[in-house]
C-alpha cells in the first residue's frame, strides 16, 4: 500500500511593494538630511518691550565684530578680560555686568565671555536690542 502525502501550500508574503516603500523612505532621509545643517546656529540679538532697570550702575562690556573687548567705553585685550573684569568686580557689592555683543558674532564668542563671568561669580545679563 502506497500513500502519498498531500501536496501542501507554502505561505508567502509579497514584498514587491516593500522596496517602493523603502525607496522613497531613503529618499525623504536623504532630502531632509541635506536642508538641515546641525552645526550652524543662527542667533540674533533678542529684543525686548522692557527696559533694564536697576539701583546701581551695573559693568557694560561690550564686543564688537572685529572681536575687540571693552569694559566701559576702556579696551580690554581678551588675554586680560578675566584679571581687569575681577579688579572692576572687586569695588561693586553685587557685581552685574551688561554683555552687548555684535550680532555677527559666534555663540562660541559668547560662551567664552560667560565662562569668564562663571568663573568670577559674577552676574552676567545680555542686553538687548530695543523694539522699532
Amino acid at each position: 500500500m502506497r500513500l502519498r502525502r498531500k501536496a501542501r501550500e507554502h505561505a508567502e508574503v509579497s514584498t514587491e511593494s516593500l522596496n517602493d516603500i523603502m525607496f522613497f523612505l531613503l529618499l525623504f532621509f536623504l532630502i531632509i538630511s541635506t536642508l538641515s545643517n546641525p552645526n550652524v546656529v543662527k542667533l540674533a540679538l533678542p529684543s525686548s518691550k522692557q527696559s533694564m532697570q536697576m539701583n546701581r550702575q551695573p559693568l557694560t562690556l561690550s564686543v564688537t565684530k572685529d572681536r575687540q573687548y571693552s569694559i566701559d567705553k576702556e579696551p580690554v585685550a581678551y588675554a586680560d578680560l578675566e584679571a581687569v573684569l575681577g579688579q572692576r568686580i572687586l569695588k561693586l557689592g553685587e557685581p552685574t555686568v551688561v554683555l552687548r555683543f555684535d550680532k555677527e558674532l559666534s555663540v562660541q564668542d559668547l560662551v567664552d565671555v560667560l565662562t569668564i563671568g562663571n568663573r568670577l561669580k559674577v552676574k552676567m545679563v545680555l542686553a538687548t536690542q530695543g523694539s522699532n
